[in-house]
């Protein structure tokens, strides 16, 4: 997500933002622009240069915007642009327009109860379930029903929405997906990753915090709290796939803790070998590291066809084994007659693990040992991730040693919940913890009868 307030060039420094963020969606995105008095919105199916190839700025003028780009987890798989955000609603007084990322966990629930009082909800989406909310408060002000909506809702969410004269952004109470406060000039940028502000020129202010709604106006920053603020439990698997290696969660780079986690694989599962290499983008960090700490030479041995996006975020596993096959390569100097240790991010599905051994043994690799930078991951993701059966995860349903022999390697190891942890989290308080519910099973927010 991003947002922007204050400044004249609103909808195209939007366009920059959410270009800079296309890792975390690429099957639509939208931005909706005010100009104080309406709100127009322009979205459609597809990468961000696709659909704004075609857009008329100036049609798009105004102070204040928002944008999305969509990754589906709950509703339809992409297929609908009725489901891409940001979802706009009007009324014969006003509209508002909601740009959202996580899960709300009791949407059915909400849902249900809204049908029953009357409401017609347009899409499939969670989202929409706020938007009802707020526009049944029989609160005096804006402010007020968005704080009531917000109390009724379940689950690991960010929203930014925006009306004519005001922009509201906040974050669940445990703040498991990430939401950024920075400043360019005069004008307020959110974005949910810090690198968007250094593609558009801003510099970061804060976080927004666990439990905060946040008003921005022409009055300036106005800060409230909706809720109690909880422990911290950013979502882990930012910090080992799904974030740019130039942002920063929580005060932690990226890059440097993915690193730390390839070191404290190389401490905890060291194995005889030739040569490292990751898999690309997100393991190389990882792969550097676990370099570093073994002694060994980090090699580029696999390639990575810039025109594929991220198949792991692909609507259907069709679409990610296909495009597994068109965007990876070995590079057969490095790899042929040498005893290789593979770093991978994760392995969710096993996908992408599978094809690249058999790749790399193709290649000419003597030996291929698969190191993991991250836990096995065993169990659902209700906050925002496309993990929701167990069935669809493959170290929940195979030994270690079946699971080695599944992908063709010669070993595989893991990295611990310990070792993730330490990489990650520099101090245990209230300030800091991660998620990882979808590793050891310990949810932070209640999923019980949802």
């Amino acid at each position: 997500m991003f947002g922007i307030w204050g400044h004249e060039k609103a909808a195209e420094l939007t366009y920059y933002g959410l270009h800079a963020q296309q890792h975390r969606g690429q099957e639509g995105t939208g931005i909706v622009v005010s100009d104080g008095e309406t709100l127009k919105l322009h979205k459609g199916l597809g990468l961000v240069n696709d659909v704004f190839k075609h857009a008329n700025f100036k049609e798009l003028q105004g102070h204040a915007a928002i944008g999305h780009v969509r990754y589906s987890t709950q509703g339809d798989k992409g297929t609908e642009v009725d489901s891409v955000q940001p979802l706009l609603f009007r009324s014969q007084t006003t509209s508002i327009a909601f740009a959202h990322s996580g899960n709300i966990i009791n949407a059915h629930t909400l849902r249900r109860e809204l049908e029953d009082s009357g409401s017609i909800l347009q899409t499939s989406t969670d989202t929409e379930i706020l938007a009802h909310l707020i526009k049944r408060s029989e609160q005096s002000t804006t402010e007020e029903a968005i704080v009531e909506a917000l109390q009724k809702i379940n689950g690991a969410f960010t929203f930014i929405i925006l009306k004519e004269d005001k922009m509201y952004v906040t974050t669940d109470p445990h703040g498991i997906r990430p939401l950024s406060i920075g400043k360019l000039g005069e004008s307020y940028v959110v974005a949910s990753e810090t690198s968007a502000f250094d593609l558009v020129g801003a510099t970061f202010e804060r976080e927004v915090l666990p439990g905060e709604l946040i008003i921005i106006s022409k009055e300036g920053l106005k800060s409230i709290r909706f809720a109690m603020r909880e422990q911290r439990k950013l979502c882990a698997m930012e910090y080992v796939y799904l974030s740019r290696p130039d942002s920063d969660l929580n005060h932690v780079n990226v890059h440097a803790s993915r690193k730390r986690m390839g070191k404290e694989l190389a401490k905890e599962s060291p194995v005889e070998a030739d040569v490292v290499t990751g898999v690309p983008d997100s393991s190389i960090s990882a792969a550097i590291g676990y370099a570093e700490q073994s002694g060994l030479p980090y090699e580029m041995g696999i390639i990575k066809n810039r025109y594929i996006g991220r198949t792991f975020i692909q609507p259907s596993q069709e679409l990610r084994e296909q495009g597994v096959k068109m965007k990876l390569s070995p590079v057969r100097g490095i790899v042929e007659g040498k005893k290789v240790v593979m770093i991978d991010d994760s392995i969710v599905r096993g996908t992408t693990c599978k094809r690249i051994v058999r790749l790399l043994r193709e290649a000419g690799a003597v030996e291929v040992h698969v190191r993991i930078a991250s836990p096995p991951i065993e169990n659902p993701c209700y906050y925002g991730i496309d993990m929701s059966t167990k069935k669809e995860l493959i170290a929940a349903n195979y030994s270690l040693d079946a699971l080695c022999e599944m992908i063709g390697a010669d070993s595989l190891a893991y990295l611990s919940v310990e070792g993730m942890e330490k990489a990650i989290v520099r101090d245990k308080t209230i300030h800091q913890g991660i998620c990882s519910a979808c590793m050891t099973g310990n949810y932070p927010i209640n999923i019980s009868g949802e």
